[in-house]
């Protein structure tokens, strides 16, 4: 039943593939929803027969869409067409006729978008309490607060209720709540993630987030969101990486006993120390470090420059209605207006110092392992003091996107009270699979529940090892296992990695000639198929000698993947169609020699 099921992605597509539907999984949600009954997570909740309808839309269950029929929210200050926008301010409220970049290719991957969750407003705060729409209520204890600014995405995620929600990061909106609700927080490098569509707060220093109930899932999320947008300024081509085991002895940065702060939460240190031994016993070097130069570059956040960038976004609005404004966030938002230029630029300058100051550092470093949050603070210490839990909940997140690092929040073990466990991976600019991995194996080693749910958290299966100077290959023919041209990829040391297909937008041709015979594969941009492909690992040092025997129309090029990922493969020229038969409807090269009896 759909009522026990955990809203894991696996989960869900097993269910699929045994026969349930996406219809009755957004009966379930409305259920859960109803149950948990807290009206704050959702600023706009789409009607539950509109969902019904689009689920129904999805047809029959297609395993080459990632995420077909997956339920995910996404936080108020990212764009989806036909829904309001609002940022957690209703006079700032505005209709976007079109999808946010990153919301369009879950769409195309068959993910199902069920609302638009609540925030501090202008994502300006990490308490999840600052918005006039009621705040949402920590999904495991409803006296803590919920974590900003992305409060509602990480309750939802918290109660089980959708497999993923997009967040949106500056400060640690990406993390903080996750550590309050029990979840995982995956916080990107910059420019993976792209922010066309996205409400900015600091538009230099910002990522798009995700939560999910495990680092899987949410990897699995940002494989198929990520991609470059050039309609983003800011948004940088990089390489997907596949997860691999991470390579042990990493060396870990951690707080040393002078720079490190808990704010006199006792259990809260025992709980980190025991997880730092957890990831010692499993080979890391634990290295302390002074995290004061770490503390200084936080405190250019909400100084100078990056406060004028949150200014920038709202000054219009402040000029004519400053009511309309949260008082914290206006507080906030405002000391930009007895700020200059030339305070700007000073804090450019300060900050590039700092960064200079904490290189050598960090250099000798693979990542770091700081708690996600230092204490818990609750909903009546914020109507006591609005600022100071706020400012300490950025402790250990603050500095991380000044210094362009990647990150992911992951629950530990609960704390001797009962608590949720949590601690950070961080890493430099496009490590994010090797503190995905790392995260992984907390997963494994420390038992809890998924949130505030009644599911033990899985334990992930294993990863491959990576293989040093390597290079991944896609072949579709006649280079796939057990077939006549097999042997000069394994001949030259190549290694079957897995199979896999490419995105739905090629086309794919039995060339004419041979034998033997030989597929042709095509990127049309247009409607085409899902191919299916063997990844093949090849050592670098041989792959001159492989692409010397490859006779024209073939050539290697970068093919998209289904999972998100692209890798290097096969591809013909458009001249060698010439007498091609179009085997597209087909999806595989083995399924078209089966089909016409055609030697191999």
């Amino acid at each position: 039943m759909l009522s026990k099921l955990p809203f894991t992605i696996n989960a869900l597509h097993d269910a699929y593939a045994a026969g349930a539907s996406p219809v009755d999984v957004i009966d379930e949600i409305f259920a859960r929803l109803e149950a948990v009954n807290d009206p704050g997570i959702f600023i706009h909740l789409c009607a539950r027969e509109s969902l019904r309808a689009e689920a129904a839309v999805l047809g029959k269950y297609d395993p080459d869409k990632p995420l077909w029929g997956i339920p995910y929210a996404v936080k108020d200050n990212i764009d989806v067409s036909g829904i309001e926008t609002t940022a957690a301010c209703p006079a700032y409220a505005y209709m976007p006729d079109e999808d946010a970049f990153l919301i369009a290719k879950l769409r195309a991957a068959g993910a199902l978008m069920i609302g638009k969750t609540n925030l501090d407003q202008f994502a300006t705060g990490l308490v999840g309490v600052r918005t006039p729409y009621g705040a949402p209520l920590n999904a495991i204890d409803p006296e803590i607060v919920p974590g900003g600014s992305s409060g509602g995405s990480g309750v939802v995620v918290g109660h089980g209720i959708v497999s993923f929600a997009l967040g949106t990061d500056t400060a640690g909106s990406g993390r903080v709540p996750a550590a309050l609700n029990n979840i995982v927080g995956l916080k990107p490098t910059l420019g993976a993630l792209s922010a066309s569509g996205v409400v900015p707060a600091c538009r230099t220093t910002e990522t798009v987030s995700i939560f999910a109930l495990t680092v899987d899932d949410a990897y699995a999320a940002f494989a198929i969101a990520r991609g470059f947008d050039a309609a983003d300024a800011y948004s940088k081509p990089m390489t997907h990486e596949p997860l691999s085991a991470p390579q042990m002895p990493l060396r870990v940065g951690i707080p040393d006993p002078a720079s490190i702060k808990f704010f006199g939460d006792t259990v809260q240190k025992a709980t980190f120390e025991r997880d730092i031994a957890d990831l010692a016993a499993r080979g890391a070097i634990i290295e302390p470090i002074d995290f004061e130069p770490l503390y200084a570059i936080a405190e250019m956040l909400y100084q100078g420059a990056w406060v004028a960038e949150r200014y920038t976004v709202i000054a219009d609005l402040l000029a004519k209605d400053p009511e309309a404004i949260h008082p914290v966030t206006r507080k906030i938002i405002t000391h930009a207006e007895s700020m200059s230029a030339a305070d700007a630029f000073n804090g450019f300058y300060r900050l590039a110092e700092l960064k200079r100051a904490a290189e050598p550092m960090l250099a000798r470093l693979d990542l770091l392992c700081v708690p996600t949050i230092p204490t818990f603070y609750t909903v009546a210490d914020l109507d006591a003091d609005p600022v100071t839990p706020n400012s300490n909940n950025g402790t250990y997140t603050n500095f991380v996107n000044l210094l362009d690092m990647c990150g992911v929040a992951v629950p530990t073990a609960p704390r001797s009270d009962g608590r949720p466990g949590s601690v950070t991976l961080l890493a430099g600019a496009g490590k994010d699979a090797l503190v995905a991995a790392v995260a992984r194996d907390f997963e494994k080693d420390c038992p809890r529940m998924m949130g505030a749910t009644r599911h033990p958290a899985p334990s992930p299966t294993p990863l491959p090892l990576a293989v040093p100077d390597t290079i991944e290959l896609a072949v579709c023919g006649a280079h796939m296992s057990d077939l006549p041209l097999n042997w000069q990829l394994t001949d030259l040391g190549g290694v079957f990695v897995r199979k896999a297909r490419t995105t739905s937008d090629y086309k794919f041709y039995a060339l004419a000639g041979g034998p033997p015979a030989r597929p042709g594969l095509v990127k049309t941009g247009d409607a085409g198929a899902a191919i299916a492909l063997e990844i093949w690992s090849l050592p670098k040092t041989a792959f001159g000698t492989f692409m010397a025997g490859i006779p024209a129309p073939l050539g290697i090029g970068t093919v998209s993947l289904s999972d998100g990922s692209s890798v290097k493969g096969f591809l013909c020229e458009a001249s060698g169609l010439d007498g091609a038969t179009d085997i597209t409807a087909l999806g595989d090269w083995r399924s078209f020699l089966a089909q016409d009896a055609v030697p191999a």
